[in-house]
């Protein structure tokens, strides 16, 4: 059994964080996490689950001093594999691995927004084996900031369905706790409240969505925006801000039609879980589905709303409020986008890439004497940033 240690920037909520912990949870190998910042919620399930968690107080991308503390962790650990997330994780997890000896390092791109400076990454990223990118969008952005294709294996995100199957039990205390009546229609929406997430579309559209409910799950920087927004649409009333939660079954089970209007790249897995929750979906990105649909083997109780349109959205709600009212209330069948996107599917195809870094030869001499005098030189340029 392999000895991994996983090293993250923030264990604070959001995907990269869930993800994390069903892959340390489907993998056959003792994992342990180390979080470059305090742990939230998400650090204190894993702790529950029975995952060891250290914490680390990193001060900035260029933190030399805690370089040396997860090296000293790597080689007190003995750990065979070490695997970064995130940004800072990667920078500062790959110089720590590669100074206390381990060669078989692995890193997963969420997003590559461009957070730190591109030279510092890709310093950095000479020093691991191999980068896991969640979709062939970040591959192609990776690719882009100058890292070798040869380098990038795109491994998609996962979704354990069983962890959202409805409830409704859940449903009437969450609609109890939100002030949400049991026979009022509910239109949901989950993300991070920021303005590329494109919830004021939702807003906008439930004016036109007579009777029904809007609620938004997650916090962000644009909360208060969209707030004054909902008073000016005069629908103030009408629209629910849970802010964030640490799981989003509960929250789904209180939905009837699930939206995502985001039409940013992303992979769209929130509309997955809303699919394994029994939820009719509209999205305007979500890759997966997307796929499928291209494929002709279209996911049933959704639909991609049409770019462009204004009245795309509201008329969608309406029509899926209509069928929702004809089911009686009845909750469609949790459904999902194939075994390529179920967490257990991720975390073996992640175990047996594993295995396989494990088992390459190492270069040769030259090749060796080579990566460690450019190493060298770029561990000299970390340690003068």
């Amino acid at each position: 059994m392999m000895r991994v240690l996983h090293i993250i920037t923030t264990l604070s909520e959001g995907g990269a964080q869930q993800q994390l912990r069903l892959l340390v949870r489907g993998l056959d190998h003792h994992c342990e996490i180390a979080t470059l910042s305090q742990t939230g919620p998400a650090g204190e399930q894993l702790r529950a689950g029975g995952t060891t968690v250290h914490e680390f107080s990193s001060t900035g991308d260029r933190d030399l001093p805690t370089v040396i503390r997860l090296r000293r962790l790597i080689r007190l650990g003995r750990f065979d594999v070490v695997h970064t997330h995130l940004y800072r994780a990667c920078v500062q997890g790959r110089f720590a691995a590669w100074l206390a000896g381990v060669r078989h390092v692995v890193a997963t791109e969420y997003h590559v927004h461009g957070t730190g400076p591109r030279a510092l990454y890709l310093a950095s990223e000479r020093l691991g084996r191999i980068t896991i990118a969640v979709s062939p969008a970040i591959a192609g952005r990776l690719r882009a900031w100058g890292v070798p294709p040869e380098r990038i294996a795109v491994i998609a995100k996962g979704v354990d369905a069983a962890e959202f199957r409805y409830d409704p039990q859940l449903r009437a205390a969450a609609r109890e706790r939100l002030g949400i009546a049991a026979d009022v229609p509910v239109i949901g929406a989950l993300g991070r409240l920021e303005p590329g997430k494109r919830f004021d579309r939702l807003i906008r559209a439930v004016g036109e969505v007579p009777d029904a409910v809007l609620l938004l799950v997650g916090d962000g920087p644009a909360r208060a925006s969209l707030e004054r927004l909902a008073v000016i649409e005069g629908v103030a009333d009408r629209v629910r801000f849970a802010g964030a939660v640490t799981h989003a079954r509960e929250m789904l089970c209180a939905m009837d039609v699930f939206a995502s209007p985001s039409d940013e790249d992303t992979f769209g897995l929130v509309v997955l879980e809303a699919l394994a929750c029994g939820l009719p979906a509209l999205y305007a990105v979500c890759r997966p589905l997307e796929e499928l649909a291209a494929a002709r083997t279209a996911v049933d109780g959704t639909e991609r709303l049409t770019p462009h349109d204004p009245e795309s959205l509201p008329r969608k709600l309406r029509t899926e409020l209509l069928s929702f009212a004809e089911r009686r209330g009845a909750r469609l069948p949790a459904r999902s986008a194939g075994s390529r996107y179920d967490a257990a599917h991720v975390a073996a195809t992640v175990g047996g890439l594993y295995e396989r870094i494990a088992g390459e030869r190492p270069g040769t001499r030259a090749q060796r004497s080579a990566t460690r005098r450019t190493t060298s030189k770029r561990s000299r340029r970390f340690r003068a940033r």
